[in-house]
Parts: C-alpha cells; structure tokens; sequence
C-alpha cells in the first residue's frame, strides 16, 4: 500500500498483453520447455525477461571483431570491380 495525500491504494500489479511469432519447430520446443518446468509460456517468457533485465547492461565495444585476422596485406575491396569479372566470367565458362 501507499499513501498518496493521505489516500491510501493496494498497489495492484498490471499485466499488459502481447503477441509474438515464432516458426513452429521454436514455438513446440518453448511449449515442452515449460510443460517440463510446470509452468505457462506466458510464465516461461516472464523469467526468460527478468534474468535477461536483471544482468547489468554491458556496452560492448562492436569495433573489437575488426582486425582480428592476418590478412597479409590484401584489400579486396580496391579489386572488387576486377574481382567481381572473373567470377562472371569463370560462370559463363561452364
């Protein structure tokens, strides 16, 4: 309870509705994942978002996959055009 200028309410938990999509083989494996744990899929959905809510946000530097690997000084992108020719060419050979 709280008291709002003297007014006191029962704090009353509001559940909003929505709808998801899922291809069949995900939606029957989420269906058997909460049938073994006992519980709804709405419920199954409402943990899977309070574990994912209650981890800290991490601000992942994106830039970390790039430069990973030793590409010995090629740029393939200053020979796309050329690139590009020789693999329409090499298919209208077969």
């Amino acid at each position: 309870m709280w008291d709002f200028l003297g007014w006191r309410h029962n704090a009353v938990t509001m559940m909003v509705r929505t709808q998801i999509s899922f291809e069949a083989e995900l939606a029957s494996r989420i269906r058997e994942r909460a049938r073994v744990l006992g519980i709804s899929m709405a419920e199954y959905f409402r943990r899977l978002a309070e574990r994912d809510l209650a981890q800290p946000h991490r601000n992942v530097d994106r830039s970390a996959i790039f430069n990973l690997g030793a590409s010995s000084g090629t740029d393939i992108a200053s020979q796309k055009d050329q690139l590009a020719a020789q693999a329409t060419s090499a298919r209208k050979l077969r």
